[in-house]
């Protein structure tokens, strides 16, 4: 007798699904801090330690404050009084009040931008004269951006090894990953001109950077002359126009992106559902 036939389909080995592969577009230019000498690096910690511990900028902070308080529901009476009482010890002692907690010498304090957030605005905003990275902060994406915003700003910035662990027990903080002095610092201004030229270049392939202070009050009135001659033209002769390129400037290299593609779990580790825990 002949076989039954089979329904079509059965029995065939299950189709693999294609690999998904996503594709990105990275930088092709490597974008890093340049070195600093050892001598250099032993020369600006102490400078600003001397000078952070001579000025006695530190921050207080009130330990009653940290501690947790649990207060009980009173009568509206009863708060309007202690919140007189409040008030008039406020008036008596407000010298006990102010030293409670906060930076000591305030107007020090506003000299000066401590951390990677702050330094970033004073950075955008064109603000400071020196920048200092500490080398410790990981990742080091935290601090990478700071490359291209000063070299963009002509700020002299440079990475110093132990720069959180010399200063941080000085100020009274946890650490410090980043720190800049603002242009109108007058606590500073000497520690700052001692610094600036031992800071090593930077160098970003797409920027035409100045990061030396000698660099900042360059020659503009070719620029302004030039500027003045494109203003009186036609709109005619402003497109054939082209600006001609200034002494010392060299020409920008383009590279092609770099395409980089990456596999989504390539291992096909499935998550383990919500209900069952998983045996470890």
């Amino acid at each position: 007798m002949a076989a039954a036939p089979q329904a079509p389909g059965r029995g065939s080995v299950r189709k693999t699904r294609p690999l998904t592969v996503k594709t990105s577009l990275n930088n092709p230019y490597t974008v890093c801090w340049s070195a600093l000498d050892r001598e250099d690096m032993h020369f600006i910690l102490q400078t600003l330690e001397d000078r952070f511990k001579s000025l006695g900028l530190q921050k207080m902070e009130d330990k009653k404050k940290k501690k947790k308080q649990f207060f009980k529901k009173k009568s509206p009476d009863k708060c309007s009084t202690e919140v007189g009482m409040s008030e008039d010890l406020k008036e008596k002692h407000p010298e006990d009040n102010e030293q409670g907690s906060g930076w000591t010498p305030v107007s020090v304090r506003k000299q000066l931008a401590i951390g990677v957030n702050e330094v970033t605005r004073a950075l955008e905003r064109n603000g400071l004269l020196l920048v200092l990275v500490c080398k410790s902060a990981k990742p080091a994406l935290i601090t990478s951006h700071l490359i291209q915003l000063s070299l963009s700003r002509s700020v002299p910035a440079c990475q110093v090894p132990r720069l959180s662990e010399a200063l941080a027990p000085v100020i009274g903080l946890k650490c410090v990953l980043a720190l800049g002095f603002r242009k109108d610092t007058t606590a500073f201004i000497d520690e700052v001109k001692a610094i600036i030229p031992r800071v090593p270049s930077l160098h970003v392939p797409w920027l035409q950077g100045r990061p030396e202070e000698s660099m900042e009050n360059l020659d503009t009135e070719s620029l302004e002359s030039q500027d003045k001659e494109i203003l009186e033209t036609s709109f005619e002769a402003l497109s054939k126009h082209k600006r001609k390129p200034v002494e010392g400037q060299q020409a920008i290299v383009l590279q092609p992106l770099k395409i980089k593609k990456v596999i989504p779990n390539p291992n096909k580790i499935r998550k383990p559902p919500k209900g069952k825990k998983t045996s470890k």
